[in-house]
């Protein structure tokens, strides 16, 4: 199959997944969009009321927050993968928990190989810890690291500066720098052969 193909049939078992009970008091799962061909790849953690209402990813308010850093960094929506690291909302917004994390991951690490994306923006401490584990994201965020044959770049949620005020000057600044970011990544990967998946390791190329 194509990659269009691979994530067409994933978001078709989306939205008839019942894995774990999420699948009770979802009206819409939210696979994820974008193109398949996306050198970008951002994940958040999952959906909220607006997303679950419409079947799509960063839709809320959170979203139209996104839509403007994206801005920011001279990027548009619809040239990069959006998606989530559980495909359905958790009641009432609350954190996914283990066993929902573990019923999407097999869909999320299907959508990355299916794109093969250079770079993996995560979106929240959640989708940081898949490529990270163990890091704090008031630690990491902003920062580059490789993981296997790409890079992730830890950001916060959108989300987190309409809840905590104080995070939105850290948020703006580490999408200010993105550009910059991407800059050293397409760089390094022309500098470097593809290499099997390892630890993440802080990245000292530049």
């Amino acid at each position: 199959m194509t990659a269009e193909e691979t994530l067409a049939q994933i978001a078709k078992e989306v939205s008839s997944c019942q894995k774990c009970a999420l699948y009770h008091s979802r009206k819409h799962a939210v696979p994820g969009e974008g193109p398949a061909s996306s050198e970008i790849m951002f994940i958040g953690e999952g959906p909220g009321f607006h997303e679950n209402e419409q079947g799509r990813p960063f839709v809320g308010a959170a979203g139209q927050f996104l839509n403007e850093l994206l801005a920011q960094a001279g990027m548009k929506r619809e040239d990069v993968w959006i998606g989530n690291v559980v495909k359905c909302r958790p009641p009432g917004n609350r954190d996914p928990l283990p066993e929902e994390l573990a019923a999407c991951d097999t869909y999320l690490e299907r959508q990355i190989a299916a794109i093969n994306p250079k770079i993996i923006i995560t979106l929240g401490r959640y989708s940081m810890g898949k490529f990270m584990p163990g890091a704090k994201i008031s630690a990491v965020h902003g920062q580059m690291r490789r993981v296997g044959n790409r890079f992730v770049i830890a950001m916060f949620h959108p989300a987190a500066a309409l809840h905590q005020a104080s995070l939105k000057p850290a948020i703006l600044h580490d999408f200010a720098q993105l550009p910059k970011l991407l800059e050293q990544a397409r760089a390094a990967l022309k500098r470097l052969a593809p290499v099997q998946a390892e630890e993440p390791q802080q990245l000292s190329l530049f």
